[in-house]
């Protein structure tokens, strides 16, 4: 299978990201467990309005890939969730999520959240 192609997009698709409580927990471990430099490196770059506020700007990737929302894992593949460059990869139903999303980062959750 191919895979999306995510470089030089600089961060247009994350966002706004909705989670789950579930992922939400996930995420404060995964940051809560980072380098204390790469946190404050990830944490301090400007981005657009609405991104992710943990994509990673500066190398064009997100900053928690290990503990991204399901959003994101499934964003490409999954009709209602195209990518703009290869809309083609959007073949997979959506599964049924029964978990209540809390929210969405950079506009509910900040870094501030995590302090």
């Amino acid at each position: 299978m191919e895979s999306l192609p995510c470089q030089g997009c600089r961060g247009l698709c994350c966002g706004p990201v909705s989670i789950t409580e579930r992922e939400w927990k996930k995420i404060k471990k995964k940051v809560k467990s980072m380098p204390r430099l790469k946190r404050q490196e990830l944490e301090s770059q400007t981005r657009f309005y609405g991104t992710c506020i943990f994509y990673d700007v500066e190398n064009d990737k997100c900053g928690i890939y290990s503990a991204r929302p399901d959003v994101c894992q499934k964003f490409g593949y999954y009709k209602g969730l195209a990518c703009f460059r290869k809309p083609e990869f959007a073949t997979k139903n959506l599964p049924d999520n029964n978990e209540r999303y809390i929210g969405t980062l950079s506009v509910d959750f900040t870094w501030k959240d995590l302090h």
